[in-house]
Protein backbone atom coordinates (compact mmCIF):
# COMPACT_ATOMS: atom_id res chain seq x y z
CA UNK A 1 0.00 0.00 0.00
CA UNK A 2 2.81 2.38 0.90
CA UNK A 3 4.50 1.80 -2.48
CA UNK A 4 1.27 2.59 -4.34
CA UNK A 5 0.84 5.83 -2.37
CA UNK A 6 4.44 6.84 -3.07
CA UNK A 7 4.01 6.06 -6.77
CA UNK A 8 0.77 8.06 -6.89
CA UNK A 9 2.45 11.05 -5.22
CA UNK A 10 5.36 10.88 -7.68
CA UNK A 11 3.05 10.66 -10.71
CA UNK A 12 0.99 13.57 -9.39
CA UNK A 13 4.10 15.70 -8.97
CA UNK A 14 5.26 14.85 -12.50
CA UNK A 15 1.91 15.52 -14.14
CA UNK A 16 1.20 18.66 -12.08
CA UNK A 17 4.57 20.35 -11.59
CA UNK A 18 4.57 23.68 -9.77
CA UNK A 19 4.56 26.73 -11.99
CA UNK A 20 7.74 28.86 -11.99
CA UNK A 21 6.01 31.48 -9.84
CA UNK A 22 4.80 28.85 -7.35
CA UNK A 23 8.26 27.30 -7.17
CA UNK A 24 9.84 30.69 -6.58
CA UNK A 25 7.33 31.55 -3.87
CA UNK A 26 7.96 28.24 -2.11
CA UNK A 27 11.73 28.68 -2.31
CA UNK A 28 11.81 32.25 -1.03
CA UNK A 29 9.20 31.60 1.66
CA UNK A 30 11.31 28.73 3.00
CA UNK A 31 14.40 30.92 3.01
CA UNK A 32 12.59 33.81 4.69
CA UNK A 33 11.30 31.54 7.45
CA UNK A 34 14.85 30.31 7.98
CA UNK A 35 15.98 33.92 8.29
CA UNK A 36 13.27 34.62 10.86
CA UNK A 37 14.19 31.48 12.82
CA UNK A 38 17.80 32.71 12.93
CA UNK A 39 16.95 36.00 14.67
CA UNK A 40 16.31 34.72 18.22
CA UNK A 41 19.54 32.65 18.43
CA UNK A 42 21.49 35.35 16.56
CA UNK A 43 22.54 32.94 13.80
CA UNK A 44 24.69 35.22 11.67
CA UNK A 45 25.62 32.49 9.17
CA UNK A 46 22.08 32.16 7.83
CA UNK A 47 21.78 35.90 7.19
CA UNK A 48 25.33 36.18 5.87
CA UNK A 49 24.56 33.54 3.24
CA UNK A 50 21.32 35.24 2.17
CA UNK A 51 22.31 38.92 2.05
CA UNK A 52 23.78 40.46 -1.08
CA UNK A 53 27.10 42.27 -0.73
CA UNK A 54 25.36 45.67 -0.84
CA UNK A 55 22.21 44.68 1.09
CA UNK A 56 20.30 47.21 3.19
CA UNK A 57 17.90 46.54 6.08
CA UNK A 58 15.39 49.20 7.13
CA UNK A 59 13.99 48.35 10.56
CA UNK A 60 10.56 49.14 12.01
CA UNK A 61 11.92 52.36 13.52
CA UNK A 62 13.05 53.65 10.13
CA UNK A 63 16.76 53.11 10.77
CA UNK A 64 18.75 52.30 7.63
CA UNK A 65 21.25 49.53 8.39
CA UNK A 66 23.84 48.38 5.89
CA UNK A 67 24.91 44.76 5.62
CA UNK A 68 28.00 44.78 7.84
CA UNK A 69 26.30 46.74 10.63
CA UNK A 70 23.21 44.52 10.50
CA UNK A 71 25.29 41.37 10.90
CA UNK A 72 27.18 42.93 13.82
CA UNK A 73 24.00 43.71 15.74
CA UNK A 74 22.46 40.28 15.13
CA UNK A 75 22.94 38.81 18.59
CA UNK A 76 21.13 36.10 20.58
CA UNK A 77 18.20 37.32 22.66
CA UNK A 78 19.30 38.24 26.19
CA UNK A 79 18.45 36.11 29.25
CA UNK A 80 14.79 36.34 30.20
CA UNK A 81 13.68 36.99 26.63
CA UNK A 82 12.51 34.42 24.08
CA UNK A 83 10.49 34.68 20.92
CA UNK A 84 9.46 33.21 17.61
CA UNK A 85 8.44 34.77 14.30
CA UNK A 86 6.14 32.84 11.96
CA UNK A 87 5.14 33.79 8.43
CA UNK A 88 1.34 33.98 8.17
CA UNK A 89 0.97 35.42 4.64
CA UNK A 90 3.39 35.47 1.71
CA UNK A 91 3.47 36.67 -1.90
CA UNK A 92 6.33 36.80 -4.40
CA UNK A 93 6.41 38.30 -7.88
CA UNK A 94 9.29 37.95 -10.33
CA UNK A 95 10.38 40.56 -12.87
CA UNK A 96 13.43 39.41 -14.81
CA UNK A 97 16.25 38.77 -12.36
CA UNK A 98 14.43 40.51 -9.50
CA UNK A 99 11.78 39.15 -7.14
CA UNK A 100 9.53 41.39 -5.05
CA UNK A 101 8.27 39.82 -1.83
CA UNK A 102 5.67 40.88 0.73
CA UNK A 103 5.06 38.80 3.85
CA UNK A 104 3.30 39.16 7.18
CA UNK A 105 5.00 37.78 10.29
CA UNK A 106 3.37 37.00 13.63
CA UNK A 107 5.56 37.28 16.71
CA UNK A 108 5.15 35.50 20.03
CA UNK A 109 7.54 36.80 22.69
CA UNK A 110 8.12 36.15 26.35
CA UNK A 111 9.74 39.15 28.00
CA UNK A 112 10.76 38.45 31.60
CA UNK A 113 7.59 36.44 32.16
CA UNK A 114 5.32 38.76 30.18
CA UNK A 115 3.67 37.29 27.08
CA UNK A 116 3.75 39.78 24.18
CA UNK A 117 2.42 39.53 20.65
CA UNK A 118 3.18 41.64 17.59
CA UNK A 119 2.82 41.58 13.83
CA UNK A 120 5.15 42.84 11.11
CA UNK A 121 4.72 43.57 7.42
CA UNK A 122 7.93 42.91 5.48
CA UNK A 123 8.74 44.04 1.96
CA UNK A 124 11.82 42.62 0.27
CA UNK A 125 13.77 42.77 -2.96
CA UNK A 126 15.65 39.64 -4.03
CA UNK A 127 17.98 39.45 -7.03
CA UNK A 128 19.27 36.38 -8.84
CA UNK A 129 23.06 36.50 -8.74
CA UNK A 130 25.30 33.74 -10.12
CA UNK A 131 22.37 31.33 -10.28
CA UNK A 132 21.10 31.95 -6.73
CA UNK A 133 18.79 34.43 -5.05
CA UNK A 134 20.31 37.13 -2.84
CA UNK A 135 18.46 39.51 -0.57
CA UNK A 136 19.05 43.14 -1.60
CA UNK A 137 16.59 45.10 0.53
CA UNK A 138 14.39 44.46 3.56
CA UNK A 139 11.92 46.96 4.96
CA UNK A 140 10.23 45.99 8.24
CA UNK A 141 7.01 47.68 9.32
CA UNK A 142 5.18 47.20 12.62
CA UNK A 143 1.49 46.53 12.07
CA UNK A 144 -0.34 48.51 14.72
CA UNK A 145 -3.76 47.04 15.36
CA UNK A 146 -4.68 49.11 18.34
CA UNK A 147 -7.65 47.71 20.24
CA UNK A 148 -10.48 49.86 21.47
CA UNK A 149 -9.70 50.75 25.11
CA UNK A 150 -12.19 50.24 27.89
CA UNK A 151 -12.69 52.38 30.96
CA UNK A 152 -12.21 50.71 34.31
CA UNK A 153 -13.67 52.09 37.55
CA UNK A 154 -11.28 54.04 39.75
CA UNK A 155 -11.44 51.32 42.40
CA UNK A 156 -10.29 48.75 39.82
CA UNK A 157 -7.47 51.01 38.64
CA UNK A 158 -6.26 51.50 42.20
CA UNK A 159 -5.77 47.74 42.47
CA UNK A 160 -2.98 47.93 39.88
CA UNK A 161 -1.06 50.74 41.59
CA UNK A 162 2.28 49.47 42.78
CA UNK A 163 5.79 48.50 41.87
CA UNK A 164 6.29 45.59 39.47
CA UNK A 165 9.58 43.74 38.99
CA UNK A 166 9.94 41.30 36.08
CA UNK A 167 13.70 41.20 36.69
CA UNK A 168 16.17 43.04 38.95
CA UNK A 169 16.84 45.53 36.15
CA UNK A 170 13.28 45.63 34.81
CA UNK A 171 11.07 47.51 37.27
CA UNK A 172 7.84 49.36 36.52
CA UNK A 173 5.99 51.74 38.81
CA UNK A 174 2.29 52.13 38.09
CA UNK A 175 0.26 55.07 39.35
CA UNK A 176 -3.32 56.19 38.85
CA UNK A 177 -3.80 59.52 37.13
CA UNK A 178 -7.50 60.34 37.47
CA UNK A 179 -9.28 57.96 35.04
CA UNK A 180 -6.24 56.06 33.74
CA UNK A 181 -2.97 54.45 34.76
CA UNK A 182 0.54 55.65 34.02
CA UNK A 183 3.59 53.41 34.05
CA UNK A 184 7.23 54.34 34.35
CA UNK A 185 10.17 52.03 33.87
CA UNK A 186 13.20 53.12 35.84
CA UNK A 187 15.30 55.40 33.67
CA UNK A 188 12.54 55.85 31.05
CA UNK A 189 9.75 58.41 30.60
CA UNK A 190 6.27 57.73 31.90
CA UNK A 191 3.66 56.32 29.49
CA UNK A 192 -0.12 56.08 29.64
CA UNK A 193 -1.56 52.59 29.99
CA UNK A 194 -4.86 51.84 28.28
CA UNK A 195 -6.95 48.83 29.26
CA UNK A 196 -7.88 46.38 26.52
CA UNK A 197 -9.54 44.03 29.01
CA UNK A 198 -9.03 43.56 32.72
CA UNK A 199 -5.34 42.82 33.46
CA UNK A 200 -4.26 43.53 29.83
CA UNK A 201 -2.93 47.01 29.01
CA UNK A 202 -1.28 48.64 26.02
CA UNK A 203 0.51 51.86 25.12
CA UNK A 204 -0.93 53.77 22.18
CA UNK A 205 1.35 53.64 19.14
CA UNK A 206 3.14 50.49 20.25
CA UNK A 207 2.50 47.03 18.80
CA UNK A 208 2.90 45.00 22.02
CA UNK A 209 0.57 44.41 24.94
CA UNK A 210 1.48 43.60 28.53
CA UNK A 211 -0.40 41.87 31.29
CA UNK A 212 -0.42 43.34 34.79
CA UNK A 213 -2.15 41.74 37.72
CA UNK A 214 -2.78 43.41 41.06
CA UNK A 215 -1.74 40.15 42.69
CA UNK A 216 1.83 40.55 41.42
CA UNK A 217 2.39 44.13 42.50
CA UNK A 218 4.97 44.78 45.18
CA UNK A 219 4.36 47.15 48.03
CA UNK A 220 5.52 50.67 47.25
Amino acid sequence: MTCYLALFALMSALTNPPTPSDALTQELRLRDQQLLDAIAPGDVKVWDAALAADAVYVDENGEIIHRADFLKQLQPLPPGVSGKLTISAYTAQQSGEVAMVIHTDDEEETYHGQHLTAQYLMTETWQRQNGGWKLLLVHAYSVLKEPKPILLPATDLDAYVGRYAAAPDLIYTIKRDRDHLSAEREGHPSVTLKAEVRDVFFVSGQCARAKFSSATAQAM
